[in-house]
């Protein structure tokens, strides 16, 4: 049975890093998903610090199912933080009830953070894979698993089509990793919740 339902509200997405790490990448290939693919409206904003390499970088992506009137992130439903300095001055911004990802070897959070905080080893996982600069499409596949705010047919197809030549297969891996790691990550959850039920 087909049931009408309302148009989701829009996501606003922040990604946040320094310079190098593929920032930017990062949030055209989570908006080129959403609206390509899942047939969704898209906007990506960029902003870069003084220096291109090193420097504060952060991609602004919203995805909705009407049209965005107004392409910047002013608090964003999900904070994605590959660096210290990206979460510094954008971890107050987040809703409360937002959801927030870190690679968690570079990001040490102020605060203890409730059921919508997610960390993942993404740098020390790419690097395992041989190739330190497929972190961001660790935390992609990560993102993708633990928000599905994108499907993951979608990033795949995207991710393969964004990287360099030659190292689609790669990335596609790294890609699967972190997506993996999402799934046992919000599966640990459920039978710790489950446990906690038990015990009542």
């Amino acid at each position: 049975m087909n049931r009408k339902t309302e148009p989701a509200s829009p996501k606003e997405i922040l990604i946040t890093g320094f310079g190098g790490q593929g920032i930017v990448l990062a949030g055209q290939i989570v908006g080129k998903a959403a609206s390509l693919l899942d047939k969704k409206e898209s906007t990506l904003t960029q902003s870069y610090g003084p220096e291109a390499r090193g420097g504060a970088c952060s991609a602004q992506v919203i995805i909705s199912d009407r049209t965005i009137h107004y392409p910047y992130v002013r608090r964003p439903d999900i904070l994605v933080c590959m660096s210290q300095g990206g979460y510094d001055r954008f971890a107050d911004t987040l809703k409360g009830d937002g959801t927030l990802i870190i690679d968690q070897d570079l990001v040490q959070p102020a605060a203890a953070r409730g059921s919508g905080f997610f960390a993942i080893p993404a740098t020390r996982i790419a690097e395992e894979l041989g190739r330190r600069m497929m972190a961001n499409i660790v935390i992609l596949g990560f993102f993708t698993s633990v928000t599905e705010a994108v499907t993951a047919d979608a990033m795949r197809r995207t991710v393969s089509e964004s990287v360099p030549r030659g190292t689609g297969e790669a990335n596609i891996g790294a890609f699967n990793k972190g997506y993996e790691f999402g799934l046992a990550t919000l599966k640990g959850r459920q039978k710790k919740a489950e446990g906690k039920k038990g015990v009542r």
